[in-house]
């Protein structure tokens, strides 16, 4: 009874004029888009001092609050500054704008859309996206349009038939056994299967990883929540409560910090027997 297997030989020019040109042109447009994105990439705008003022009072405040149970200020350094923080926030002191005044109706948070800062940032996640997109559709079509058809590297461990749709796109052959890999498999194989190799090159943190290109679209910045700019004058008034509860649970780190240090090493002070 005949095989249905088919007996496929390659011939040697497969591998030194098409399987190792895909893989050597794939690292090198990797590297080559990594390096892009960080030229397209411009550097972070300095804050201006009321701005950084600003936050830079808010986080003063988070920091007291988390370190409030246990604190290494010591009662009445504590309460000076919570009481100055918590007066200051309520007259707006540290806000950029200044102090609202009294006939002023409260401004909402600026629409982050007609801000040239997000609009800057926007543009950029756009031009990252296509820096990431477009060689990859290059070397497809380029993979399409000289190599379909091609069949260049045999697996050296047996698969089962469910991988023969993921190994051999582009090749209508039934009969072929499913270890074959056709032209345009072996892209999308070196397209996951390089990350590794980048990471190894380029570090953790590189812009030719492919799976950030698998849930990325040109406008990704358009459809993410803009982190538009903060009302701090709501988040003063919020803060004050946070200050006014964290009071309630403040205790010195230096409460019998001499009896805790003798007890520890045993050296409490015997009284005398008559």
């Amino acid at each position: 009874m005949a095989s249905n297997a088919v007996s496929l030989y390659l011939d040697p020019q497969i591998r030194d004029w098409v399987l190792f040109p895909i893989t050597l042109v794939m690292i090198l447009v990797g590297i080559l888009r990594h390096y892009v994105v960080i030229l397209l990439q411009s550097p972070p705008k300095k804050l201006a001092r009321n701005a950084l003022r600003e936050q830079r009072a808010l986080v003063r405040s988070q920091v007291l609050r988390t370190t409030a149970a246990y604190s290494p200020l010591p009662p009445s350094f504590y309460s000076s500054i919570s009481d100055d923080l918590t007066e200051a926030f309520a007259s707006g002191t540290y806000l950029k704008d200044g102090a609202p005044k009294p006939g002023d109706t409260p401004a909402g948070p600026a629409n982050p859309l007609t801000d040239p800062g997000a609009m800057d940032g926007m543009m950029a996640g756009m031009k990252t996206q296509m820096v990431m997109m477009v060689p990859q559709m290059v070397i497809m079509g380029w993979i399409n349009f000289f190599f379909q058809g091609f069949v260049l590297i045999k697996l050296p461990f047996p698969l089962t038939l469910g991988f023969k749709s993921m190994l051999q796109r582009g090749i209508e052959t039934p009969d072929m056994d499913v270890r074959w890999v056709s032209s345009l498999s072996w892209y999308f194989l070196n397209f996951f299967g390089l990350n590794g190799l980048y990471r190894l090159l380029l570090g953790n943190d590189n812009s030719a990883d492919s799976s950030k290109d698998a849930s990325a679209t040109p406008f990704g910045a358009f459809n993410a929540a803009p982190a538009g700019p903060q009302d701090y004058n709501k988040l003063f008034k919020t803060e004050i409560d946070n200050l006014e509860f964290s009071n309630a649970l403040y205790s010195w780190l230096g409460d019998d910090v001499e009896d805790r240090v003798l007890k520890r090493y045993n050296r409490l002070p015997k009284t005398k027997s008559r």
